[in-house]
């Protein structure tokens, strides 16, 4: 029999790969940076600064940091748990309110609660003061806590971090399989075994984020650690560069620093092993709410309504009511250049990361490799590096580059550049954009994933080309998440302090500069007006969040 050969088809063309497709590996690169200038710097051998930090004040870094993380983890883990079984599970009146007042405590930062509670409670404050007046009794001869302590400190980060958890939780709880409550509840469990031994394991990965998240943010924290006179890693790599001046220091402080963070993250996917944790059907009707009653129902008011007014409602009460009594001193035209640096770097930093993030997801959108993707999740490995790592990161290199500089300008021509990145506004926008590419990546992919290839298709078939599909079809669609992502970006930018305070110019103070320097002086009153400005600002994502809970209900 003859065998008919039929010609072989021609193979499909390669679709050319345009040059701005490769951004994500430039962008990869320039954020895994200052990463790599802590890693060789911390590579030399340790000076004389380096080793009398580690014999003398390393241990009590090292235990510190371990028992604020512990802390932490149980406060934050508890209260944004249990607020969000509560909320998710039982009708109680105020429910409404309160699932979305959970979420304010976001806008307060941590520094700003420790310096409001540390003005409440210390022996001049009014807490103690009024205290004295009503009973006649002297300073000595009653007991009050002693808000300025490891514990102290641990409770103000935990107030403002547990929403991190509860949005997750509450996330979690919502699509678990309403089946297996049910089961539990006709086994006789009741509201609170059921949460203990079924909804929460199986709400383990998104508890752990969310501690992951809080955890992160509390190793990163300078401001209230600093103030309550706590010594962590974070005041130690301060201490070394600014109080020793030693770059290699703290470098090497910078790495231990990551160490754990790392450790933290590692030890947490190892303890979770191959247990799976999502549901075995199909079935998703919504939860029904148990409606509370009697004493059920203030446990419940009281139990959601305590972290809001702890984390929110008592700090922007006296915030407010010193701004309006004292305030700053400074003349409008003094005060105002602190509120239009604060402004003008997050709306910098907030316009430049947004562009980035819509660049590397379209690239990882239109042009997908396993090379491309990973190259996005190094460039979003900022936001799990403190502020005082990323800093320390930003300067070594820039420092570098501007110092060889000089060096070639003075050898060749006999002009001295100076310091051209080092201690500008350029380098303080870059370690924000470090810290922060992660927050507008992640919402612009999450919203690009909500996208229908389909309408990419239709477009190209009525013969748009890839850009104009992108930039007639998709960015449109895609608006609410680019939006979504510089007020993230630009509020996060504000409340940034262990960043600004290292890499900033030596002229320019922003609001949480100011803040912070005015309340390291005791001088509460005065720094409630730039406090609150950053409370107002923060109260954006709040709302953004509020809007997104709404439409996923």
């Amino acid at each position: 029999m003859t065998r008919i050969l039929s010609p072989a088809l021609p193979a499909p063309p390669r679709r050319r790969v345009p040059a701005w497709a490769w951004a994500s590996f430039l962008v990869a690169a320039c954020i895994a940076a200052p990463l790599l200038a802590v890693a060789v710097t911390a590579a030399t051998r340790p000076g004389a600064s380096f080793l009398h930090i580690a014999t003398t004040t390393l241990p009590e870094m090292l235990a510190n940091s371990a028992l604020l993380v512990l802390l932490v983890a149980l406060m934050a883990g508890s209260a944004g748990a249990i607020s969000a079984w509560i909320v998710s599970t039982c009708e109680f009146r105020f429910r409404r309110v309160l699932e979305v007042a959970l979420l304010l405590p976001l806008a307060m930062p941590a520094y700003l609660n420790g310096y409001v509670y540390t003005w409440l409670f210390d022996v001049a404050g009014p807490v103690q003061q009024g205290f004295r007046d009503l009973t006649g009794l002297r300073y000595g001869e009653y007991w009050a806590p002693e808000i300025r302590s490891l514990p102290g400190a641990a409770l103000m980060l935990a107030m403002v971090l547990y929403p991190y958890v509860y949005l997750l939780c509450r996330a979690a709880f919502l699509q678990q399989s309403v089946c297996l409550v049910e089961a539990s509840r006709t086994l006789g469990h009741g509201l609170p075994r059921t949460f203990l031994h079924v909804a929460l394991p199986l709400a383990r990965p998104a508890l752990a984020a969310g501690i992951a998240l809080a955890l992160m943010e509390t190793l990163a924290d300078f401001g209230t650690v600093q103030h309550f006179g706590v010594r962590t890693f974070t005041t130690g790599i301060y201490e070394a560069w600014f109080g020793m001046d030693d770059r290699g220091a703290a470098a090497q402080l910078s790495v231990a620093l990551l160490g754990c963070v790392f450790l933290l993250l590692a030890l947490e996917r190892i303890s979770r092993g191959d247990r799976r944790f999502h549901p075995t059907t199909t079935r998703h009707p919504p939860l029904r709410a148990h409606p509370l009653h009697g004493w059920r129902e203030a446990a419940a008011i009281l139990a959601c309504g305590a972290p809001v007014l702890l984390g929110f409602g008592v700090p922007a009460g006296a915030l407010a009511w010193l701004a309006v009594t004292s305030g700053d001193p400074l003349a409008p035209q003094r005060f105002l250049p602190f509120a239009l640096n604060s402004l003008t770097l997050s709306g910098i930093t907030a316009a430049i990361a947004v562009a980035i993030a819509a660049l590397m997801a379209w690239a990882a959108r239109m042009h997908p490799s396993p090379a491309r993707v990973m190259a996005n999740r190094i460039a979003a490995m900022g936001y799990a590096l403190p502020g005082s790592v990323i800093a320390v990161g930003t300067l070594v290199p820039f420092g570098l580059f501007d110092n060889a500089l000089d060096a070639f300008m003075r050898e060749r021509f006999g002009v001295s550049t100076g310091l051209l990145l080092s201690g500008t506004m350029a380098a303080l926008v870059f370690a924000y954009l470090v810290r922060f590419l992660a927050v507008a990546l992640s919402s612009v992919e999450s919203g690009l994933a909500r996208l229908k290839p389909s309408l990419f298709a239709a477009a190209r078939v009525l013969g748009r080309t890839p850009g104009q599909a992108v930039r007639e079809v998709e960015l449109p669609l895609a608006r609410g998440a680019l939006l979504t992502a510089a007020v993230l970006v630009f509020v996060d930018t504000m409340k940034e302090l262990p960043a600004t305070l290292i890499v900033r110019p030596f002229d320019l103070d922003t609001l949480a500069v100011r803040v912070y320097n005015l309340a390291s002086d005791e001088r509460l009153a005065e720094a409630s007006t730039a406090a609150l400005l950053i409370v107002l600002v923060g109260l954006l994502p709040v709302a953004a969040l509020t809007r997104a809970m709404r439409r996923q209900d």
